[in-house]
């Protein structure tokens, strides 16, 4: 069994540390630099950097933040948001990242996926999905129709798009992602737990690592993630910026309920 792993995401807006709670009432909470420094020398499995506004606003990541965090951690890092080519991909790479997150521009130009995974390999290519849960008797946003009962929504979740997200998964995964976030609109930042059926339809139904990302709160959350839910990772956020868990005190009570996962020395 490979060990689980144990995600922290860092969402940066005018290269600060913010957090939002379902994508809005959105707080600076201190600066992404030390906050990654932190982390990987508390054990972090990996660090995901999130230029949030980078899409809506059109423009590109700021790599100089990128370019720092890089030199503070020795763990893969993976970069999202702005990115919309293989060019801009090859950047955040060569400013230290080790995988590159795509998410609005994979939407709005699939192909890209594939033109990544040919450059750079699968391995360092991830499908960042932001979901939203579509209420019953209501009308998709978009065009498409809504099976899995689940709709993509990109641009910082300001922008619905009529996708359903368990087809969009299976095409991210054929067109050449090696991994998957899959982030629940829902769950962001409520610190109520991962939505879980969510999280097990597209683990059940792709063959490569899922991440799940959005709502927790409690180490019983990312337990729950990584069994019930079908998750190879958890990504957490307001658990470790606010303090109220330790990297530690997470993956000791994960340890303790029998999951395979790296514990520190």
């Amino acid at each position: 069994m490979l060990s689980k792993r144990l995600i922290s995401c860092l969402d940066v807006r005018d290269g600060r540390l913010v957090k939002s709670v379902r994508f809005v009432d959105t707080k600076d909470i201190g600066d992404p630099v030390s906050a990654a420094r932190r982390y990987y020398e508390a054990g972090l499995d990996e660090l995901v950097f999130y230029d949030i506004t980078a899409s809506s606003d059109q423009r590109g990541i700021m790599i100089d933040v990128v370019e720092e965090v890089a030199r503070q951690v020795f763990i893969p890092f993976s970069v999202g948001g702005g990115l919309r080519s293989v060019d801009n991909c090859r950047r955040v790479l060569e400013a230290g990242a080790e995988k590159v997150n795509l998410n609005t521009a994979a939407v709005d130009n699939p192909g890209v996926i594939s033109e990544a995974a040919d450059a750079f390999g699968v391995q360092a290519v991830v499908l960042s999905m932001d979901i939203r849960a579509v209420s019953a008797g209501s009308v998709p946003s978009g065009s498409g129709s809504m099976p899995s009962g689940y709709e993509i929504v990109t641009h910082g979740g300001r922008r619905a798009t009529g996708m359903d997200a368990l087809e969009w998964a299976r095409r991210g995964e054929a067109l050449g992602a090696g991994e998957i976030v899959v982030n629940s609109i829902d769950a962001d930042g409520t610190l109520e737990g991962y939505e879980l059926k969510l999280t097990r339809m597209i683990a059940d139904n792709v063959g490569i690592p899922v991440i799940a990302s959005g709502g927790g709160g409690r180490p019983e959350h990312l337990y729950d993630a990584l069994t019930e839910g079908g998750a190879d990772a958890a990504l957490v956020a307001s658990m470790l910026h606010y303090g109220h868990y330790s990297v530690d005190s997470i993956k000791q009570h994960l340890h303790d309920r029998g999951l395979k996962i790296r514990m520190t020395d």
